[in-house]
């Protein structure tokens, strides 16, 4: 008699199959991290060329030339369809792809991952290769869990392990996509699974260094942004730091409702159709292209120019604010891509208006004013993501700048409190839900399976203190393990539940909201 799939779960959580089972997951953490470079790099790669092919199309766009220009904006009609029908053959590709695995860790949400990795791979290409405000890291995050998916899928893994595996394909995405190992891991414990799991660490760790050995075998080994060695910001000068992070703080709060404010402009207008959707940001990066090139595509190379030019007051705002515009256009109109690379571009430009305004009072921060530029694109991660640790980190790794992590913790922390205080909520979480309220009949025709979940119970949280017969679980749920420390306990209604204990608890997929609701922590 074949033994169920409970009693394999609850045997698996022996000692000897738990170190198993957290050496399987390192073994195929590297296999996914392979998978994953090797695809965020063609990515990289044929956007990079494009970034090149762009200033050189322009270059022969003349009076004598007209018919080359014609031909060009022909090609951006042909993306326009093929970006409008990629949309509606695959949603799941459209927009950033970070709020769409979120919602697929919830269990609120299903992607077929061939038909993902596809779609999204052809689709960010074409719209953030034409020149939209749109950046790479969002699908490479997609790309990496569709991957990571893939081989759960293949190899014919549980649910519960795949969970563990996508969350390390996710992470594996984001460091091929920066350079940036360290940034995706904690990306993966703050924004995706939301608590800490040694079991997770093992996945996430080898898959993100993996996919960062890879990329550099393509990219090399130096940071995505060319900043140079920068002065340590004395403890003095710890003051402008606070101000900088509420300063940037509040214009990362005015980016997210510009963003919303696009996609409902452009969900409740009634002129653009199918592919005049994506034409219309199309036509504008067409015009950019001749008066503003500066904030067409991603926009990294726009940081590094900041950082050798010293452009005037008013034309960083003039920068910034067709960049936030362009942004918010491209990203509104649902074609794949993502917000992560153009937002640290704006924090980049709002550094610089900062400096030049501290200069125009009369504090001499001459000598500081890359610093100023490189701390704001953290504070301005931290204000729009709300996860300061990661874009802490992050900057960190894309710059160089591993001396200043205390300047950079400190100016995310100010921003992330100015947004909080203003009660503004984290990006991708907001855009989850709206998704989630868009297409809320997705719901009804989902057919959710029992799979194994682990969470950790957190400090303050409903569960802490408690037996577990007196907690109100969800319908049909079942702790079938605890591990406090190294001491594994058999759960009963009588066992009392304590800060630290990690549960694995089996349910359907649309309760694991709940039961995360149960355990969290308590931000009283």
């Amino acid at each position: 008699m074949k033994e169920t799939y409970l009693s394999k779960a609850v045997t698996a959580f022996g000692e000897d199959k738990a170190r198993y089972f957290r050496l399987q997951l390192c073994l195929e953490g590297i296999l996914i991290g392979v998978a994953t470079g090797l695809v965020v790099s063609a990515y990289r790669g044929l956007l990079e060329g494009s970034e090149e092919l762009r200033p050189w199309v322009y270059k022969h766009f003349s009076w004598d030339n007209w018919t080359i220009f014609l031909l060009y904006c022909l090609l951006m009609l042909l993306f326009a369809f093929l970006l409008y029908r990629i949309v509606k053959k695959e949603p799941m590709a459209s927009g950033s792809g970070i709020p769409q695995i979120k919602g697929i860790l919830l269990g609120k949400m299903h992607m077929n991952w061939f038909s993902v990795l596809f779609y999204k791979f052809v689709g960010g290409v074409i719209a953030i290769g034409s020149g939209l405000s749109l950046g790479r890291e969002g699908p490479s995050v997609q790309l990496g869990a569709a991957l990571a998916q893939g081989i759960s899928r293949s190899r014919r893994r549980s649910r519960m392990e795949e969970r563990f595996l996508l969350t390390s394909g996710a992470c594996a995405g984001l460091a091929a996509a920066f350079n940036a190992p360290l940034a995706g891991i904690i990306f993966g414990f703050e924004e995706l699974y939301r608590n800490f799991s040694p079991v997770v660490l093992m996945a996430t760790a080898t898959a993100s260094v993996t996919a960062t050995a890879v990329t550099t075998i393509f990219f090399g080994e130096i940071p995505v942004f060319h900043i140079g060695n920068l002065p340590v910001l004395p403890m003095k000068m710890y003051g402008l730091l606070i101000l900088l992070g509420l300063f940037v703080g509040f214009l990362g709060l005015g980016f997210n409702r510009l963003l919303f404010k696009a996609m409902d402009w452009f969900d409740g207008q009634k002129i653009l159709k199918k592919m005049w959707k994506p034409a219309l940001p199309l036509a504008v990066a067409v015009i950019l292209g001749f008066v503003l090139p500066q904030v067409l595509g991603g926009g990294n190379r726009l940081v590094d120019i900041l950082v050798k030019e010293h452009y005037g007051l008013a034309f960083l705002c003039i920068l910034y604010l067709g960049k936030i515009f362009f942004t918010a256009l491209s990203f509104g109109s649902g074609v794949p891509g993502g917000i992560f690379l153009p937002m640290l571009v704006l924090g980049a430009l709002a550094g610089g208006v900062f400096s030049h305004i501290v200069i125009a009072v009369g504090v001499d921060i001459s000598a500081y004013e890359v610093n100023f530029i490189v701390f704001a694109m953290a504070a301005y991660f931290s204000a729009v993501v709300k996860a300061p640790i990661t874009g802490s980190i992050l900057i960190m790794e894309m710059t160089g700048s591993f001396q200043h992590m205390m300047a950079l913790i400190c100016v995310s922390m100010a921003a992330y409190v100015a947004v909080d205080m203003a009660k503004g909520r984290a990006v991708y979480d907001a855009l989850l839900c709206r998704s989630l309220n868009k297409h809320a009949r997705i719901k009804k025709v989902l057919r959710y399976k029992r799979v194994i979940i682990e969470r950790v119970v957190g400090n303050g949280s409903n569960a802490d203190g408690k037996c577990i017969k007196f907690i109100e679980w969800p319908k049909h749920s079942l702790i079938i393990d605890i591990r406090r420390g190294e001491e594994e306990i058999v759960p009963d209604g009588e066992t009392r539940l304590q800060v630290g204990d990690y549960l694995y608890i089996l349910a359907y997929e649309d309760q694991i909201e709940i039961l995360q609701g149960i355990l969290s922590e308590k931000n009283n």
